[in-house]
């Protein structure tokens, strides 16, 4: 059961479509990666410096226009586990790994 879960429809005028790639545009695993610390921020007290991205797996290509769902869940020794679907497809899984203490 996911901890958070929240839709985001990648808007097609996004900045990154410009150069990635033109006449079939993709959404960047960074973006996806950006977005999944934004929706991890309150689960981290608020802050997102520190956070590593630990075995990242990108699956499936993702566009303008799709509706992406982002869950995140508890990970080993206080990460977060993410996945990231596109209706039944994976697009991406992976974990977060907390800052040292």
């Amino acid at each position: 059961m996911a901890l958070l879960e929240q839709t985001w429809r990648v808007p097609a005028d996004h900045p990154a479509f410009a150069g990635h790639f033109p006449g079939h545009p993709i959404v960047p695993g960074v973006v996806l990666l950006d977005r999944v610390l934004q929706i991890a921020r309150p689960l981290q007290g608020g802050a997102s410096e520190g956070w590593q991205v630990a075995q990242v797996k990108f699956l499936s290509p993702c566009g303008p226009d799709d509706e992406l769902i982002f869950a995140l869940r508890d990970g080993v020794r206080g990460g977060l586990v993410f996945s990231v679907h596109c209706g039944d497809r994976e697009v991406a899984s992976g974990g977060l790994v907390p800052p040292a203490a």
